[in-house]
């Protein structure tokens, strides 16, 4: 692999990055692809992570399950989105959770050790990925205390109710499309799913809101009244 494939100039990743640098980049990271199918365990709870993954096709749910196999959904991973940076980074601590392909995916797998190398001279493209990587961790940090949020509601329906304002206000505009099915919805916001269902149909007869599958529109003056 000599250049880019076509998600990855797209990723936020390697924002600024200069074609002439995708060669040595790829290189310099060692970058190798691999495919899964669907269902398959990208990366067990507990196993150390020396690479990070980026998504160049299908769809990853990245899950935290308990000894009973309960799931918590932590995020869903698009093509050019990167994942188990942060432990990629580290390498002291094995990773916290299992990343699991939603559908057939294609992983590029990235050893992104050598832009962490102290030398006196490092390369351009170099510090464009550190600068990348360190606003990519942030904003995944910010999406994760919004899930806390949620989650600190103190029932369905308020988890329901903020989880969809924050995606109200995300897409800026009251009618949008969530990234996840029923399933990964409740696991998401750790609830049941037939008590979010219920509540789901509440609102909706209460005409706070409609939604047919993953498309929602929110009545703001239905709320007020």
């Amino acid at each position: 692999m000599k250049n880019f494939p076509e998600v990855m100039k797209t990723s936020p990743f390697f924002e600024g990055i200069e074609p002439e640098a995708e060669g040595a980049i790829l290189k310099g990271l060692k970058a190798h692809r691999k495919t899964y199918v669907k269902q398959d365990y990208i990366l067990h709870f507990g196993e150390k992570v020396k690479e990070m993954g980026l998504l160049l096709s299908g769809a990853l749910l990245i899950v935290q399950e308990d000894f009973w196999g309960n799931r918590n959904l932590i995020a869903r991973i698009g093509p050019g989105d990167v994942f188990a940076e942060t432990f990629a980074c580290v390498q002291k601590q094995n990773i916290n959770v299992s990343v699991i392909a939603e559908e057939d995916s294609a992983v590029l797998w990235l050893d992104i050790r050598n832009i962490l190398v102290d030398r006196e001279k490092i390369e351009n493209w170099k510090v464009k990925l550190l600068r990348n990587l360190l606003e990519n961790m942030a904003e995944k940090n910010l999406r994760f205390n919004e899930k806390l949020t949620h989650m600190g509601k103190r029932n369905t329906r308020e988890k329901l109710l903020s989880y969809l304002s924050a995606e109200a206000q995300k897409h800026g505009t009251s009618e949008f499309d969530i990234p996840f099915s029923r399933q990964q919805l409740a696991d998401y916001l750790s609830v049941e799913r037939s008590a979010m269902s219920t509540e789901l149909g509440k609102l909706r007869d209460e005409g706070l809101l409609s939604f047919r599958k993953n498309h929602f529109i929110l009545n703001k003056d239905a709320y007020l009244q």
